[in-house]
C-alpha cells in the first residue's frame, strides 16, 4: 500500500566484521545456512507466477496466490494454514468521468497496454481505475483545482474567496495521504473529488515515461484506498473484532471510515484536458505542477464535470496465510513476520517483491528446521490479504487474536515491497541497535560494501551536497548507530504497533528503485520491476538475508536484544521537537496578530490579485509540559541503568531469573498505550507514535501532545502530556524492576 513509506533511513555504522565477531558460533552457522537457502532465481520464478494475472481482493488469482504461498510454506516444512475473513470490500460496477462544459469529453477508462510489458494487455479481468471506500454517487458540478487538497490549500482558497461547496474538486497526488484529499473536500462541502498524478511528481518531470523509462506514462492511473485510515484500519463493519462469519456487523450507513462523496483517480493525460480549460485567478507558484499549461483555480462554472461511481458493496472473502515453526524453550513467545500478497492489479513491486523475499527466508529457515535446529521462540510468518484496501487481513487477524497476541507477541517485523538502494527501517527504537548490527553483516549487492557502510556514505554525501545537519548526519560522523524512523501507518504493522502495543519494525531497501511512476497501476508488473526496480532481484536476496537475521537473532536470543537507552534518547528528541513546535507557533502567532493590527496583510498583497488575511485564531499559550519533561528524564535514567546492569549481570543469570526477566520485558511496550486512545480516534492507543490525523501514512510522535498543539486544542495538549508522562513513568518502573532483578544476589 504505502507510497513514500520510508520516513527515516536506518542501517549500521558498525563494521561488518566486528558485528559478526560478536555472534556465537552457532548463530553464525545458522545465518550462513539461512543465506545458503536464499536464491534470487527462486524469487524471480515466484514473482513471475504471482504477477501473471490481476491480483486484487476478491479476484481468482488473489486466492490462487494465497494457495501458492501456502503450498510453498508446507513444502519448506512449516505448519501452515489459511485463515479467512469476510469483509466489506466495494468493487466498481461502473465509473464515469467526463467534461460536459465547455465541451463534452469522455475521460477515464482502463490503461492501455505498452510494448515490452507482457501483462499490460492481460486486463480482461482487471478492475478499471478506482479508489476503494469512496461514496457512490452521480454528480455534475463546476470544477475547482485545490492543489494537493491539504488543509493549508483550503486556507489559501478561503483567503482568495474561493468556496468548493457544491462543486467537484480536482487534487493532485502527493504531500498528504490519498484518503485525506476527498475527506477534506467532503468536509468543505464538495460533492465529488478527482485525484490525479501530476507529471512533475512521478511522470516526465522525473524521467522518461514507461516503456522508454520508468516513470508514469500519460494514461497511467494510481489506484488506492480512501478509507479513513486515520480513524482506524480494517473492515469498516467490524470495528475492534475480527471479521469472522459470525461477527456482529455495523450497517454501511453506520460505518465511520467510508466516505460519502464519489471519488475517482485520473491520469495526467486526462487531467490536462480539464485543468487546461479552467479559468479564474492563476494559481500561485507552489500550486503549479509539470503540465504544459497555466494552472488556474477554476470554480467559475466554465468547466463542469460529470462524475459517477456505482459499486458492488458485497462481502468478499480474504485469505491470510499463517505459518509457524514452534519454539523449543519459549513456545508462548512469538516472533511474527509479515508481508501482504494482494495488489491493485499485478503488484510486482507493491507488494510481491517483499513477499517473495519472505518466501526465501521461509525456505532457509525451513531447511534449518529440517536439519534439526529448533528456534527458542515460536516463529510466525504471515502473508496477509486485503492490505491495499485498508490493512484488512492483518487488522482482522490481530483483532481476532488480540488477547493471545498481547500475551505472546514479542515483535512484529513487516516488509511491503522492495527495490534497489539503501537499507531503510522504521519502528520501535529499542531495536535500533539490533537493526544497525544486522546492517553491518549484510552486503549491498551492487557496491560490495555492507549496508552499514553504504548508508554511512549516503548520509555523509547528503550532508556534503545539501548542507543537511540532522541526527542521521551526526550519527554518521560520530560512528554511532544511525537512527531508525518512527512508524506511521500505511502497512500491516499498524494494528500490532498502534492498537496492541506490540513492538514493530518496517524494513526494506529503496531509494534507487524506479517504481514510483507505476505505483498502483497496471504497469507495476514483472517486466517493469525486473527492468527498472531490482534487475535479477539482487536486493530481494539482501532483504531476505536482512530480515532473516533479525528473525533468527530475536527468536534465539536468551533475552530479546533490546537497548532501551535508544528508545529513551529518541523520546527525549521527540519532546524537544514538541517544545520547539510550541515556541515557533507562539512566535508566528505574535507576528500574525501584529500584522493584522497594522493592516500589513492588506498592504503587502498585490491589489490585482487580492488575498485576504489569515483567519484569526487563539494564540498558542505556554502548555504545561513539566510533567512530561520529568518523565522523560526518569526514562533516560532508568533505561541507561537497566542497559548497564544487563551488560554487566546477564551472563550470570540462572534459568529461573532469566525467565522472570523475559516475562517482565515481553509486554513492556503495552505500557505505552492509552486505554481511551487518541483524540477523535480511540482505536489508535500508542502515546509515543501514531499516524497523523492529517498526514495519513506519516508519523506523528508524542501524538496526543503534538497534534493538540498543531490543531490548537490546548486543553488536550495538557491532558495528553500527563497521560504520556504516566505511561513513560510506568515504563521506567518496569525497567527499574528488571534492573533490580538483574542485581539480585
Amino acid at each position: 500500500m504505502k507510497k513514500g513509506w520510508r520516513i527515516g533511513a536506518a542501517a549500521a555504522l558498525l563494521a561488518g566484521s566486528a558485528a559478526q565477531a560478536a555472534l556465537p558460533q552457532d548463530q553464525k552457522a545458522h545465518e550462513a545456512a539461512l543465506d545458503a537457502g536464499i536464491s534470487s532465481a527462486d524469487q524471480m520464478a515466484w514473482l513471475k507466477t504471482m504477477t501473471s494475472a490481476p491480483n486484487n481482493v476478491g479476484s481468482p488469482h488473489d486466492k490462487a496466490n494465497a494457495e501458492f504461498i501456502l503450498a510453498r510454506f508446507r513444502e519448506f516444512g512449516w505448519d501452515a494454514h489459511l485463515e479467512s475473513f469476510q469483509v466489506l470490500y466495494p468493487t466498481p460496477i461502473s465509473t464515469t468521468v467526463e467534461m460536459v462544459a465547455p465541451e463534452r469529453v469522455r475521460l477515464g477508462g482502463q490503461e492501455p497496454p505498452v510494448p515490452g510489458d507482457a501483462t499490460s494487455s492481460n486486463t480482461a479481468t482487471a478492475l478499471p481505475p478506482y479508489v476503494a471506500y469512496q461514496g457512490d454517487g452521480d454528480v455534475t458540478a463546476p470544477l475547482v483545482y485545490v492543489n494537493y487538497g491539504m488543509p493549508a490549500d483550503y486556507d489559501a482558497l478561503a483567503r482568495r474567496g474561493i468556496d468548493v461547496k457544491g462543486k467537484i474538486v480536482i487534487a493532485r497526488y502527493g504531500v498528504g495521504w490519498r484518503g485525506l484529499k476527498p475527506k477534506l473536500a467532503q468536509d468543505h462541502g464538495a460533492i465529488g473529488c478527482i485525484i490525479y498524478s501530476d507529471p512533475a511528481d512521478d511522470g516526465y518531470g522525473s524521467g522518461d515515461p514507461y516503456p522508454k523509462g520508468p516513470t508514469r506514462p500519460p494514461r497511467g492511473v494510481q489506484r488506492g484506498s480512501v478509507q479513513e485510515l486515520p480513524i482506524r484500519p480494517g473492515d469498516p463493519l467490524t470495528p475492534d473484532v475480527g471479521a469472522t462469519a459470525d461477527a456482529r456487523r455495523l450497517t454501511r450507513a453506520e460505518a465511520e471510515t467510508i466516505l460519502r462523496i464519489p471519488v475517482l483517480p485520473m491520469s495526467y493525460g486526462d487531467a490536462q484536458q480539464l485543468l487546461a480549460r479552467l479559468d479564474g485567478p492563476v494559481a500561485p507558484g507552489s500550486w503549479r505542477g509539470g503540465l504544459p499549461i497555466t494552472y488556474h483555480f477554476g470554480g467559475t462554472g466554465a468547466v463542469r464535470v460529470h462524475l459517477a461511481v456505482k459499486s458492488d458493496w458485497s462481502m468478499k472473502t480474504i485469505y491470510d496465510v499463517i505459518a509457524m515453526l514452534p519454539g523449543s524453550r519459549y513456545p508462548d513467545q512469538w516472533v511474527i513476520r509479515g508481508n501482504h500478497h494482494d495488489g491493485w492489479v499485478f503488484g510486482a513491486e507493491d507488494p510481491l517483491s517483499g513477499n517473495v523475499a519472505m518466501l526465501s527466508e521461509a525456505k532457509g529457515l525451513g531447511a534449518l528446521y529440517k536439519s534439526g535446529w529448533r528456534p527458542a521462540r515460536t516463529i510466525v510468518y504471515a502473508s496477509w490479504d486485503g492490505e491495499e484496501p485498508g490493512l484488512l487481513g492483518s487488522t482482522e487477524w490481530a483483532e481476532a487474536h488480540q488477547a493471545e497476541l498481547k500475551r505472546k507477541a514479542v515483535i512484529y517485523i513487516n516488509t511491503d515491497g522492495n527495490g534497489r538502494g539503501n537499507l531503510e527501517a522504521q519502528g520501535s527504537h529499542a531495536f535500533q541497535h539490533l537493526v544497525n548490527a544486522v546492517a553491518g553483516d549484510v552486503r549491498d549487492p551492487e557496491s560490495g560494501a555492507t549496508g552499514a557502510q553504504r548508508l554511512r556514505a549516503k548520509v555523509l554525501s547528503r550532508a556534503y551536497e545539501y548542507g543537511d545537519r540532522d541526527e542521521e548526519v551526526g550519527a554518521a560522523e560520530g560512528g554511532q548507530d544511525v537512527p531508525i524512523g518512527p512508524l506511521g501507518s500505511g502497512s500491516d504493522y499498524t494494528a500490532f504497533m498502534h492498537h496492541l502495543g506490540i513492538p514493530s519494525l518496517n524494513i526494506g531497501y529503496g531509494g534507487e528503485a524506479e517504481s514510483g511512476g507505476v505505483y498502483h497501476s497496471i504497469y507495476d508488473s514483472y517486466d517493469h520491476f525486473t527492468r527498472f526496480d531490482d534487475p535479477g532481484l539482487k536486493y530481494g536476496a539482501a532483504l531476505a538475508q536482512t530480515v532473516g537475521r533479525l528473525v533468527l537473532r530475536i527468536a534465539d536470543a536468551d533475552t530479546v536484544p533490546y537497548r532501551f537507552a535508544d528508545f529513551a534518547n529518541t523520546v527525549d528528541r521527540y519532546l524537544h521537537e514538541v517544545k520547539t513546535l510550541a515556541e515557533n507557533r507562539r512566535t508566528q502567532d505574535r507576528l500574525r496578530e501584529r500584522m493584522m493590527r497594522a493592516g500589513d496583510f492588506k498592504v503587502a498583497m498585490d491589489p490585482l490579485k487580492p488575498v485576504g488575511p489569515p483567519e484569526a485564531v487563539a494564540p498558542t499559550p505556554y502548555v504545561e509540559l513539566a510533567v512530561l519533561e520529568n518523565a522523560v528524564d526518569r526514562l533516560k535514567a532508568s533505561a541507561n541503568a537497566y542497559d548497564a546492569a544487563y551488560a554487566d549481570k546477564s551472563s550470570g543469570l540462572t534459568a529461573e531469573r532469566r525467565d522472570r526477566l523475559n516475562g517482565m520485558l515481553r509486554d513492556i511496550d503495552q505500557l505505552l498505550l492509552a486505554p481511551q486512545g487518541l483524540p477523535f480516534r480511540p482505536w489508535y492507543r500508542n502515546l509515543v507514535t501514531a499516524p497523523g490525523r492529517f498526514t495519513g501514512y506519516g508519523a506523528k510522535t508524542l501524538p496526543g501532545v503534538r497534534e493538540a498543539i498543531e490543531e490548537r486544542r490546548f486543553a488536550d495538549a495538557a491532558t495528553y502530556a500527563k497521560l504520556t508522562a504516566a505511561a513513560l513513568d510506568a515504563y521506567s518502573a518496569r525497567l527499574d524492576a528488571a534492573r533490580r532483578l538483574l542485581e539480585e544476589k
